[in-house]
């Protein structure tokens, strides 16, 4: 076994003991037993602006044994938590489903100790937040997702790995990315692709070579690991990140997630997500240029003043043709719609309120339930720069994937859309 690995398991061995043993100290003084950790919801989720980062606020909760309502909640942190430990100490990589059946009993005859994955998934984020350590410190697998490669050679369970070396595959960022060890790089930055396809198209014609970047596909939705070892690269060795999606309210919300964190992992954002993350495209901007703007001025006057509006007035020229958009916009539905206001709020979707509902073509149930959607937004969604982009979004009902700038061929996006967006500081961060 590596030192690494040694290492990590007897720090997370002693934290969890360290931590738990509080719960025996509590009994022996004849005090109820009592677990007391931050409270993981989101009315506790705050936003740092000057951290840029989502982070869990000072409410705490408290599970205490001796109470009918928790009584259910602690027994599951505790029985996973000794799971955990037994596994350190064996020197065992269980997995997340691993867990699950490990700790899957009847108590009694009459009770499960938990009925589903997601009660099991929900006592490992018990334990996480109770001691203080990612469930990749306390060497938990899941399932690779996300992929890298470039110039950079790394080592991972005592082997020296040449990432520029992976023929047509990719380097599957492994559960545990702490483990991995930073040995040389040659790259400027980091891209991060929302999608594995086009991720694989890059990798082909080598853009990570030509353009000296580290290459990174998060597969969709990113996974912890991916947003842990993305964050790695930029505080330890400096690297700009870069982040593509498609241009459609879950690519923002994917970018989103990278840069500032999710609700679910907030007491985790310090560790996975990543605040100098810069957002490239596919912006509505990309694709209509000023025009739209300019056709809705006074939507966008009332949302941000005349002033606001001359700024993000840009003269920005669209990098599709008008017959190209016809040809690869996707129409938005309501439910494109409903997550768009979820991150920008029914603030600055009210200008565009009626063209949507016009536009949209739907009646009855979806219509009723636009009409009722009520979120006031994420701060962090309601900058300019956002509600130019969003704006746009309500203003056309218009989606688009990244694979509709290779219609224009693979060497556009590669050599002139990605490399350009960057050289010109044409980000939102």
């Amino acid at each position: 076994m590596r030192q690494m690995d040694v290492e990590a398991r007897r720090r997370a061995a002693a934290t969890i003991r360290e931590r738990f043993l509080e719960i025996v100290e509590q009994m022996r003084r004849g005090e109820k037993p009592v677990l007391v950790m931050p409270k993981r919801t989101l009315s506790n989720t705050i936003y740092d602006v000057r951290r840029r980062m989502l982070l869990l606020g000072p409410d705490k909760i408290k599970r205490s044994f001796l109470d009918l309502g928790e009584a259910r909640r602690f027994m599951q942190t505790l029985l996973m938590a000794s799971i955990i430990y037994e596994a350190l100490v064996n020197d065992e990589y269980p997995t997340i489903r691993d867990l699950y059946y490990r700790g899957k009993h009847t108590l009694r005859g009459r009770e499960n100790t938990w009925d589903t994955q997601r009660e099991s998934d929900a006592a490992i984020r018990d334990v996480e937040s109770y001691t203080g350590l990612l469930r990749e410190e306390m060497l938990i697998l899941s399932k690779e997702k996300g992929k890298v490669v470039g110039r950079m050679r790394i080592r991972s369970g005592g082997d020296v790995i040449d990432l520029s070396r992976m023929g047509h595959g990719a380097y599957s960022i492994e559960p545990t990315p702490d483990q991995i060890e930073f040995l040389d790089i040659d790259a400027e930055y980091v891209l991060v692709i929302e999608k594995d396809a086009v991720f694989q198209q890059l990798h082909r014609i080598k853009f990570w070579d030509k353009h000296k970047a580290l290459l990174i596909t998060s597969a969709g939705q990113p996974d912890r690991a991916t947003r842990r070892f993305v964050r790695r690269l930029s505080d330890e060795l400096g690297l700009p990140v870069y982040i593509l999606t498609d241009s459609d309210p879950y690519g923002f919300y994917i970018y989103s997630v990278f840069k500032i964190g999710s609700v679910t992992l907030s007491y985790e954002s310090e560790r996975l997500a990543t605040p100098d993350a810069k957002f490239i495209g596919v912006m509505p901007s990309d694709i209509f240029g000023d025009e739209v703007l300019e056709k809705y001025a006074d939507a966008f006057a009332k949302l941000l003043g005349k002033r606001g509006l001359r700024k993000i007035l840009t003269g920005k020229k669209p990098v599709l043709s008008a017959g190209e958009r016809r040809n690869y916009i996707i129409r938005a539905k309501p439910s494109d719609v409903m997550r768009a206001i979820e991150l920008v709020g029914v603030d600055t979707y009210a200008p565009f309120r009626k063209y949507v509902e016009s536009k949209l073509r739907v009646g009855g149930k979806e219509l009723r339930e636009l009409r009722r959607k009520e979120h006031a937004g994420y701060d962090w969604f309601k900058t300019p720069e956002w509600i130019r982009e969003i704006g746009i979004f309500f203003a056309t009902l218009s989606k688009l994937e990244i694979e509709a700038l290779t219609s224009r061929g693979l060497r556009f996006l590669a050599h002139k859309y990605i490399p350009e967006k960057i050289e010109t500081g044409d980000w939102i961060e």
